[in-house]
């Protein structure tokens, strides 16, 4: 039971990965704790927000998605579904028009 939980956890863990850089993301830690990988993303040019960093982690089943959306602080988002992750990525704006 328990190693079918791991292989469960892994797969998803993959699967999170997979969609994270389809979304654009790419990994910042040559080497992966077993149950948590960091990503980034850079913003566009046109963009006023900074990079985003992106948490996999294979103990809760989530990823949370983090960014600067002004000066005072800091934006997360946690997914704990790889079709929300998904979404998000395609509802999200990327750029922004300066006025």
């Amino acid at each position: 039971m328990e190693r079918m939980q791991a292989f469960q956890t892994a797969g998803r863990v993959q699967a999170f990965r997979t969609a994270a850089r389809e979304g654009g993301f790419v990994e910042i830690n040559q080497y992966a704790y077993e149950s948590v990988q960091w990503l980034w993303r850079k913003a566009p040019d046109t963009a006023r927000e900074t990079h985003e960093h992106m948490c996999i982690d294979g103990v809760t089943n989530s990823v949370t998605v983090y960014w600067m959306g002004n000066p005072a602080g800091i934006n997360s988002k946690t997914f704990r579904g790889i079709p929300a992750l998904q979404e998000w990525f395609r509802l999200r704006p990327q750029t922004i028009v300066q006025r």
